[in-house]
């Protein structure tokens, strides 16, 4: 049986929640509260990423030296592509990265509600996560998101195969050509870019401040997740122009060789943390 992307994350955080459920109920653990969205606009994304590159800019030493991993990592993602035949999967694993991003950013997350508390940030800040009372909830979320990433990634493997493939390109000149001047090729572009508009969708609905909302308060996957979802509803423009301003950001730090990504990525993320302070109060 095929299943929708959509269908099949929901039976992924059902299973995951009902895991946690049992955990929760073995620990005790306590009402965190009740959520409230709130609508908010354009200003309100200005003032996250305003404030998102203040945490960036006051502990922009820790964080260049935590946010080298993504440009070393994104490097050797491509490199590994291109020398084992799978040139056609470089695009979906740069494009794909945006669906991992919201589970990147946690670290950068707990350093702007540490920053926010009056709290010391230093390196080791970002690896306090590990100790969050969340982290179950936060693994088991990110898993999903993982295997979001892996499933696009098999999807576009079999857009090839059946435009293009299934043999892999001669060359990178070659699979560019095929891909922007043949009709096999504008095929692919377009199966491409809707299935991932698709995919980049839930991850936004899902992810714009799950886990936040884990780390401030440890409500459980259920609670974030619906909650993210609201504030997508509630706020469809507001959101999509997030969901923009990240793809934006993630392409313009791609350039060059993706070293942009050492600053992109903090204040995104930094940024993610008060997105969600914007968006959701609890009573």
């Amino acid at each position: 049986m095929i299943r929708t992307p959509p269908g099949w994350g929901a039976e992924m955080l059902a299973q995951a929640y009902h895991s946690m459920t049992r955990t929760d109920a073995r620990r005790g653990a306590a009402p965190a509260g009740i959520p409230v969205v709130r609508r908010i606009g354009l200003k309100d994304l200005q003032d996250a990423l305003r404030r998102g590159f203040e945490d960036f800019a006051a502990s922009r030493t820790d964080i260049l030296l935590l946010c080298l991993i993504y440009p070393l990592v994104g490097l050797l993602l491509g490199r590994a592509a291109s020398g084992y035949g799978m040139l056609p999967l470089i695009f979906p694993l740069a494009s794909g990265f945006a669906l991992i991003g919201p589970l990147a950013a946690v670290g950068l997350n707990e350093m702007s509600r540490r920053r926010e508390m009056g709290e010391p940030v230093t390196l080791g800040t970002a690896f306090a996560v590990f100790r969050s009372p969340a982290i179950g909830s936060i693994l088991l979320l990110g898993a999903v998101f993982l295997t979001m990433f892996l499933f696009w990634l098999v999807i576009s493997q079999g857009f090839y195969d059946a435009t293009l493939g299934p043999r892999p390109p001669q060359s990178a000149a070659a699979f560019v050509h095929d891909v922007f001047l043949t009709g096999p090729g504008y095929v692919l572009i377009v199966a491409g870019v809707g299935v991932g508009l698709l995919f980049a969708v839930v991850a936004l609905a899902i992810g714009c401040v799950s886990f936040p909302l884990l780390l401030d308060r440890n409500a459980g996957i259920e609670v974030a997740v619906r909650t993210s979802v609201r504030v997508a509803i509630y706020n469809p423009v507001t959101i999509a122009a997030w969901g923009l301003i990240v793809a934006a950001g993630l392409v313009i730090g791609s350039i060059p060789l993706l070293l942009g990504l050492i600053v992109v990525m903090p204040v995104l993320g930094h940024a993610t943390w008060h997105l969600y302070r914007h968006t959701v109060a609890w009573m």
